[in-house]
């Protein structure tokens, strides 16, 4: 990735246009008035895909930039999947709504949110946040690390327990990495106050 000396070309032209697609369009989340990650620049999502806005939900390049068409794919059936049982959940609380005890009772039991760190390599995450009580049996949790790393290991923590560790002979910037997390895992890791993400050696 560094200028060759004695190698370049050049073409004479009217008009050059790069076509990176290296921030995502965020025009749309702004004008909605959805919370923005400041390393992304993309909507902050919980496990549903939703942003901070409820009812509203983001995927693909619009969340944050991805190097796989299959990851954009993924995360589209994902948000699709979460946006309808969202309105199927609206309707249902509609019907609900006479009832003031139900509606105070669901409030009490709306799910704690358990944040996921990045940290020590690792840029950020999406999602951002879990919510134990709501999200689905297996969640793909994908980053970007901050440069290059050669034969070294992912690993998570809940709180300052190492749960998962994953070795990568090289990571880099440019490609995109993911763990996967199951609502079991969590669930029977009793009240969790954080997930943490890191780079750390391989362990021997």
């Amino acid at each position: 990735r560094k200028p060759i000396p004695g190698t370049e070309e050049r073409y004479t032209c009217d008009t050059l246009l790069h076509s990176c697609g290296l921030l995502p369009e965020n025009e749309l989340s702004k004008s909605a008035g959805v919370e923005l990650s400041r390393v992304t620049s993309g909507p902050v999502v919980n496990d549903a895909l939703e942003t901070s806005v409820e009812g509203i939900f983001a995927c693909g390049n619009v969340l944050h930039v991805h190097d796989l068409v299959d990851y954009v794919s993924e995360e589209a059936t994902v948000a699709g999947k979460n946006a309808a049982e969202y309105i199927k959940e609206q309707n249902t609380k509609e019907q609900e709504r006479i009832d003031k005890t139900s509606v105070l009772q669901e409030r009490e039991s709306e799910p704690s949110e358990i944040p996921i760190n990045p940290e020590s390599g690792v840029r950020y995450t999406v999602p951002s946040f879990v919510r134990p009580g709501r999200m689905n049996e297996k969640l793909t949790v994908r980053f970007r690390v901050g440069e290059v790393f050669r034969k070294k290991q992912i690993a998570v923590y809940f709180d300052d327990q190492k749960v998962m560790t994953k070795k990568r002979p090289i990571m880099a910037p440019g490609e995109m990495e993911q763990i996967i997390l199951t609502k079991k895992q969590i669930e029977e890791a009793g009240p969790l106050q954080k997930i943490t993400i890191r780079i750390e050696e391989v362990e021997v």
